[in-house]
C-alpha cells in the first residue's frame, strides 16, 4: 500500500507528462504513455501507476459505449449527432425512426416506402401484366399461360355391396323422371373411377326386372352414356359381366336371355358396344342361356331395317305412343273381356299401357260400346269392370267423370246411329250410380230423352201416346 502512495505522488510531481483526468479526457492519454516511455527505464512505481492508468481508461472506455448504446444515437463522420427526433426528450432518440443508425445511407425510406412484405407499392404505381413463363410447369401454350383450377374428387373405393346400394337408388329415380343428364352429372360427382362400368351392369339388371318402358329408358341412357362417361370398352365390360351372370339373373326373370339380346343389339345399332362384341364370342361360349342371348342379338342386327326398327325393339312405352293407337289397345282390351270374362287379365292389360292421363278414353269407350251393344249382358259387365277399376284406384274419380262427360257432349250423334241411345244411357247410367261408379251429381247432369212431337197445337198439351 505504500508503494502504491509513493507511485501516485511521484506522479503529482511530473505534471506535464502524468495528467490522468485531462490528458484522458481529451484523448492524449498515447501520448502520456508515449513520454513515460521515452524518459527511460520505470520504476515499480511507475509501473504500478501505468497499470492503473490503463484500467481506468478500459472502464471510461465501456461507460461511454454503454451510454451511447442507451440513448440510441450514433455520430456520422463530420462528427454531428444522426438519427435524434428534434421532438423527443432530451437524451432520447425516437425508437419507430427507420434511418439509419449506423451513420450510413442518406435516412431515406427503404424502397421510397414502397418495399417490405404485405405492402402494396408506393402509391399511383401501375402494375403491367405478367407475361407468363414458359418454363413454368403450369404453363399452357394453348392457354397462353393461364392456370385453370379444378376441384378433383377422389375415386370411390366400394366393394359391390356398397356399390349397388350407392347406385341403385340413381338408377330407379331414373325410371321416374328419364332426364339422362341428370344421371351423367351424378356420375361425375361420384367419380365410380375403373367401376363405372358396372353402373350400366346394374341400370340392365334392374331393368330386366321393370317393364317394357324402364328398359327402353335404360337403351337411351347407355346411349346417351357412351362417349361422353363410359367407352366402348367400359360398355363391353359390362355386358360380359352381365353375361356371365345370366343364371342368377333367369331365376328372377325367366326371359332374361331374350332381352339381353334385345340390349345388346339395339347397343351396337346405337354405337354404344363396338361391332366386334359378338365375333369376340364366337365358339367360345358353353352357357346355354349366354348363348341364346348371343343368337338373339345376332338375328335381330342381321335383319332388314324395313322389318324390323331397333329403336323400337322394346316398343313405344306410356304416353310417347300414338293416340289411335292407345284406342286400339283399349278397344281390344274391351272386346277381349267381353268374349272372356276374366277381370284380373283386363286389369293387366290397361297397367301394360301405363297412360293413367288416358284412362278416360277407356270409359268412353266401354259406355260407347254398351250403347251399341244388343242385350243386358254388355250392360252389366261394363258396369262390374268400371266399379273393380273404380274400387282399386287404377281409374280416378277425375278420369271417370271425364269419360262419362264425353258420353254425355256426344250423345246427340250417337242418336242418329243408335235410335235407343237415351234410354240405354239412363238405365246404364243409374246401374252406375247404385254401384257406387259414379257420382249422383254426375247422374243428374244425363241428357234426358227429347220432347215428344205435340197432336195439334190446341189439343191442350196433350202427348202422342
Amino acid at each position: 500500500m505504500a508503494t502504491e502512495v509513493e507511485a501516485w505522488t511521484i506522479a503529482q510531481q511530473h505534471d506535464g507528462v502524468f495528467s490522468m483526468e485531462g490528458d484522458l479526457a481529451n484523448g492524449d492519454e498515447d501520448d502520456g504513455l508515449n513520454e513515460v516511455e521515452v524518459n527511460g527505464n520505470w520504476t515499480p512505481q511507475e509501473k504500478a501507476l501505468h497499470e492503473a492508468r490503463l484500467k481506468a481508461k478500459a472502464k471510461r472506455r465501456l461507460r461511454k459505449s454503454s451510454s451511447r448504446n442507451s440513448n440510441s444515437e450514433s455520430f456520422s463522420e463530420s462528427g454531428d449527432l444522426a438519427g435524434s427526433d428534434p421532438n423527443s426528450p432530451k437524451g432520447k432518440a425516437n425508437t419507430n425512426d427507420r434511418k439509419s443508425r449506423t451513420g450510413k445511407g442518406r435516412g431515406l425510406p427503404k424502397k421510397g416506402g414502397a418495399g417490405g412484405k404485405g405492402v402494396w407499392g408506393a402509391a399511383g404505381q401501375v402494375y403491367e401484366v405478367e407475361e407468363p413463363d414458359a418454363r413454368d410447369p403450369n404453363y399452357d401454350e394453348a392457354k397462353q399461360g393461364d392456370t385453370v383450377y379444378a376441384t378433383v374428387k377422389p375415386e370411390l373405393d366400394l366393394n359391390e355391396k356398397e356399390l349397388e346400394k350407392t347406385v341403385n337408388p340413381i338408377v330407379k329415380e331414373f325410371f321416374e323422371h328419364g332426364d339422362t343428364k341428370e344421371v351423367q352429372m351424378l356420375l361425375k360427382e361420384l367419380n365410380l373411377g375403373s367401376n363405372k362400368y358396372e353402373f350400366s351392369s346394374l341400370a340392365v339388371s334392374l331393368s330386366l326386372e321393370g317393364k317394357a318402358s324402364h328398359r327402353e329408358l335404360t337403351s337411351r341412357l347407355l346411349s346417351d352414356l357412351s362417349g361422353k362417361v363410359m367407352s366402348e370398352s367400359d360398355m363391353a365390360r359390362a355386358f360380359d359381366k352381365i353375361i356371365r351372370d345370366l343364371p342368377d339373373l333367369i331365376l328372377d326373370t325367366p326371359e332374361a336371355p331374350q332381352m339381353l339380346g334385345q340390349f345388346i343389339a339395339r347397343a351396337i345399332a346405337d354405337h354404344a358396344l363396338p361391332m366386334s362384341f359378338l365375333d369376340r364370342y364366337k365358339g367360345k361360349v358353353d352357357c346355354d342361356y349366354a348363348r341364346a342371348a348371343l343368337d338373339r342379338a345376332a338375328v335381330l342386327l342381321s335383319m332388314k331395317k324395313e322389318i324390323v326398327r331397333l329403336d323400337n325393339v322394346w316398343g313405344v312405352g306410356g304416353g310417347l305412343r300414338p293416340v289411335k293407337h292407345l284406342v286400339k289397345e283399349m278397344n281390344l282390351l274391351l272386346k277381349e273381356y267381353l268374349i272372356s270374362g276374366v277381370l284380373s287379365e283386363a286389369e293387366r292389360c290397361l297397367r301394360d299401357l301405363e297412360v293413367p292421363h288416358f284412362h278416360h278414353e277407356l270409359v268412353y269407350e266401354a259406355v260407347v260400346m254398351v250403347l251399341e251393344s244388343q242385350g243386358d249382358t254388355a250392360v252389366h259387365m261394363m258396369v262390374k269392370l268400371l266399379q273393380t277399376f273404380g274400387k282399386s284406384g287404377i281409374i280416378t274419380v277425375d278420369q271417370m267423370n271425364r269419360g262419362f262427360q264425353r258420353v254425355y257432349d256426344e250423345l246427340p250423334e250417337i242418336n242418329v246411329d243408335v235410335p235407343h241411345a237415351h234410354s240405354i244411357m239412363e238405365t246404364f247410367v243409374d246401374l252406375c250410380y247404385q254401384e257406387s261408379v259414379i257420382t249422383k251429381q254426375l247422374r243428374d247432369t244425363c241428357p234426358s230423352r227429347g220432347r215428344k212431337r205435340f197432336v195439334s197445337e190446341g189439343d191442350g198439351g196433350r202427348i202422342k201416346d
